[in-house]
């Protein structure tokens, strides 16, 4: 993925279509750094709750939503 504001903003996004459609455009390396990220900002103490809350819709969304 070329514009990094766009990925977040879309990975972000808590819409599961767009989270995952944005997912399935990444490669493996880059689903990698992703996950590891979102995973992260969910259990970090440094995030906001608005940005927790996001990150965890992401990850929920790609847990149900990919086969991988």
């Amino acid at each position: 993925m070329d514009d990094i504001e766009t990925l977040w903003a879309n990975i972000l996004s808590r819409d599961a279509d767009r989270i995952r459609a944005t997912w399935d455009a990444l490669n493996a390396e880059e689903k990698t750094a992703v996950r590891a990220h979102l995973t992260r900002m969910v259990t970090e103490p440094d995030w906001s709750e608005p940005q927790r809350i996001s990150a965890q819709a992401a990850l929920d969304a790609l847990e149900n939503g990919e086969g991988e």
